[in-house]
């Protein structure tokens, strides 16, 4: 039996697993690490899998149809995300109409409304749902015998003209049982064709856990309210493995929600990446709520940046969001920071829930005292299935529920939340105006080319980022 993973063909650089699906204004495009790993998960239980990044390599729908007749794959799994969903259900539908025994979806929006998104093509078969790296095994063998899938936990599927859901597959307990997803880009995938603006280059992204255990209203991740993680040694084996097997990374990103939740399994993985004397510089995601020591033990072990989500400063909107952090808390956490010696990616969102003009241009002007290495200014984006999707949606700002303007006809981030006090246009231009004013600073430039001037691979890094990014902010200018 063969089976094909695909991240079909959409717009060049688009990135799916995103939280925010879209082709960045930085350049950053995302491995597609979910499907990586239910590839691997599939190679070890001893089917012949391809992976299959159409993005990645520029491949048309042609080609992909082209390769499917070829391969002739018993199964086809493809990854989708709310702004591609159209042009993916289109893709998966052609491929069924190739004689494909079972065409699969997965991701975070066929999850979130698997009924609707079933019923945009009958050439679907099914949707696996959520944590889908052991359903999409079990699918295999159904599909492999010719068994009926209604056995199959965790999918949503067609039955004729009705559509069936089974109950919620369990999350795996054991992630150290998964292989490691830097295996798979080995056999796979271009590692070069990745890029991560804030990272050096080229660089390998892994999650040493899933879940969060927080509950952020406009945050569509996977598994919210759970957390698993890897055992430290676990991790600290793939980071020997990518140092053995990629000599030319230079940077691992670690990919989870938020990495430095459990302070002593941080503490540990550190010592033992300090004890193994790895080589290899990594970021992470990270709160404001990590303590100095750990910063310090982190930076020991040669962490160099983290992604941290500010957000905004007002009390009252973070409280609404459910973020659990205050203004001093983020001033306290980049003192911190700086004091350890380890880097910040600034994210903020305009347009949450409370957000008014004036505290918009409040938060612009937090953003520039936080002054972090590099910073993120995103309109408010809201996907089905979250807390912030049915406040829009009560409150009637939802400007049209056609999933395909969820981003701009080039790919970019923006806004489908219009509301009275706030419209598109003016979000958007406020968005724009913020990266302006926090990169056009004689004080941000000046330390960037400092920052250049010490380390040759901070300036390869700049230099790479800003040539795309210097482009949107000229283009957002003239506007």
């Amino acid at each position: 039996m063969k089976i094909l993973m695909l991240n079909p063909p959409f717009m060049p650089k688009f990135s799916r697993q995103s939280r925010s699906p879209c082709v960045t204004k930085g350049g950053t495009f995302y491995y597609p690490y979910y499907l990586a790993y239910a590839t691997g998960n599939l190679e070890k239980n001893g089917f012949r899998v391809k992976l299959i990044d159409a993005v990645a390599d520029d491949w048309s729908r042609e080609r992909v149809m082209r390769f499917v007749d070829n391969y002739e794959p018993d199964l086809v799994v493809v990854d989708t995300s709310t702004p591609s969903i159209y042009n993916d259900v289109e893709i998966a539908s052609e491929i069924k109409k190739l004689g494909v025994k079972h065409v699969s979806l997965v991701g975070t929006h066929p999850s979130r409304v698997p009924n609707e998104t079933l019923k945009l093509s009958e050439n679907i078969d099914s949707i696996c749902r959520d944590e889908y790296d052991n359903t999409v095994v079990e699918l295999a063998k159904v599909v492999e015998i010719g068994k009926g899938i209604d056995s199959v936990k965790g999918i949503t599927y067609r039955q004729g003209k009705r559509i069936f859901s089974t109950e919620n597959a369990q999350l795996i307990k054991n992630l150290d049982d998964l292989p490691f997803v830097s295996e798979v880009y080995k056999k796979h995938l271009n590692i070069e064709k990745y890029f991560y603006a804030s990272l050096m280059w080229p660089q390998i992204t892994i999650l040493t856990a899933r879940g969060c255990p927080f509950s952020c209203s406009f945050c569509p991740i996977p598994f919210k309210g759970s957390y698993r993680y890897r055992s430290p040694e676990n991790v600290a084996e793939e980071f020997e493995y990518i140092e053995n097997e990629f000599p030319q990374v230079k940077e691992v990103m670690i990919e989870d929600d938020t990495f430095p939740v459990l302070k002593d399994r941080t503490n540990k993985l550190c010592d033992l990446l300090i004890k193994n004397k790895s080589p290899l510089k990594w970021s992470c995601n990270a709160r404001v709520d990590t303590p100095l020591e750990t910063l310090f033990k982190m930076k020991k072990a040669k962490c160099r940046l983290m992604c941290v989500g500010f957000e905004s400063p007002a009390q009252d909107i973070l409280d609404n969001i459910h973020k659990k952090t205050t203004k001093q808390l983020q001033l306290n956490f980049m003192g911190r920071a700086k004091t350890a010696g380890i880097l910040v990616n600034g994210c903020y969102i305009l347009g949450l829930p409370g957000d008014t003009e004036e505290t918009i241009k409040e938060t612009i002007e937090f953003a520039k005292e936080i002054n972090a290495d590099t910073s993120q200014f995103y309109p408010l984006m809201v996907y089905p299935g979250t807390e912030a999707y049915e406040w829009a949606k009560k409150n009637k700002y939802l400007k049209t529920e056609d999933y395909s303007k969820w981003i701009t006809e080039d790919g970019m981030h923006t806004t489908t939340v219009s509301r009275p006090d706030l419209p598109v246009e003016k979000l958007i231009k406020m968005c724009n105006g913020a990266r302006k004013e926090y990169y056009i600073r004689k004080g941000y430039i000046a330390s960037k080319i400092v920052q250049s001037i010490k380390n040759p691979n901070e300036f390869a890094r700049n230099v790479k980022s800003m040539k795309t990014f210097s482009k949107h902010l000229l283009k957002s200018s003239k506007k």
